[in-house]
């Protein structure tokens, strides 16, 4: 029976597999492991079925082995050097005018490898600071342009809700998020009420994303005409979703009108689902909140 083990590179980071054979890993002990970039330094966060695996474990890379005092002295230098390293790129980047804003570094275990991830408007031609690089620092640089979102959770914030940013403090991976989530939650469709921190989706519609599609879908919409457990008619004015409660405008006697509240249960309806109304200015901004820009590009592996 061997050992599959996920380990991250980075707090909060995305975690990947490793192969550890019989290597007995505890949680949070810090690993050597091996990966297409070379060697690198890691923390185990979780022990993985092997049944739950969608890939093949020979697939898999190994764990080389539980990280000794000189490795982690090892480390704290390479944390160091890498600083170095990022604010040296800032300089050569401003001598060759080139408008690029760097958000972090990392070098491999074995110093093979250093990478710098970056912000920037239009794509850059760096292959003089690549050299320059090269030169100083004696080993293969990679350069990689990160979007808003990536910038966002290694930057960290405090979001609308008063709490740390999501991204930044628990989520390893970012989720597709779409309008039709803040749809489904009956939310304002105003952008600046949706949007997060790095002016997307907020990740948290997709935190109860589920919850809302089987509540809605056993829920009559605002304006639907329904009928009541006690025989009479009228046309739903809101929902509590969450609370299953309907206030209905109902019809009484010489013509009289009355809100009521019912128990979605103790009301006969056809459930459908009505498409907010959106202008085209607020369509706009919205598709740019809703912009794709693919998975993460903060891959350590």
């Amino acid at each position: 029976m061997r050992n599959i083990y996920g380990v991250e590179f980075k707090p909060n980071g995305k975690v990947y597999y490793f192969n550890a054979e019989k290597l007995e890993c505890p949680i949070n002990v810090t690993v050597i492991v091996r990966t297409e970039r070379g060697e690198q330094f890691g923390k185990v966060v979780m022990k993985v079925n092997e049944a739950n695996l969608n890939t093949s474990i020979d697939d898999l890379s190994p764990i080389m082995r539980i990280a000794t005092k000189n490795d982690y002295k090892k480390h704290l230098s390479l944390l160091k050097e890498q600083e170095e390293a990022m604010n040296y790129a800032k300089v050569v980047a401003n001598e060759l005018n080139l408008n690029m804003r760097f958000m972090d570094s990392s070098f491999t275990f074995d110093r093979k490898q250093l990478l710098l991830n970056f912000l920037a408007d239009e794509r850059i031609d760096f292959r003089e600071l690549v050299k320059d690089l090269a030169a100083v620092f004696r080993t293969r640089i990679e350069l990689r342009q990160i979007g808003v979102r990536d910038e966002t959770k290694i930057r960290g914030g405090i979001g609308i809700c008063g709490r740390p940013l999501c991204c930044h403090t628990y989520l390893s991976e970012f989720a597709p998020v779409s309008i039709k989530m803040a749809k489904e939650q009956n939310l304002s469709l105003n952008p600046t009420k949706i949007s997060g921190v790095c002016g997307r989706l907020m990740c948290c519609l997709t935190n109860e994303e589920e919850t809302y599609e089987v509540l809605n879908s056993q829920l009559p919409s605002v304006g639907d005409i329904v009928t009541t457990n006690d025989g009479l008619t009228g046309v739903v004015q809101s929902l509590s979703v969450l609370r299953r409660l309907v206030k209905v405008i109902v019809n009484l006697e010489n013509d009289e009108k009355e809100i009521r509240e019912y128990k979605a249960d103790d009301l006969k309806f056809r459930p459908r689902r009505k498409k907010q109304k959106v202008t085209k200015e607020e369509q706009k901004k919205l598709a740019a909140l809703e912009k794709k820009e693919g998975a993460s590009k903060l891959d350590d592996k």
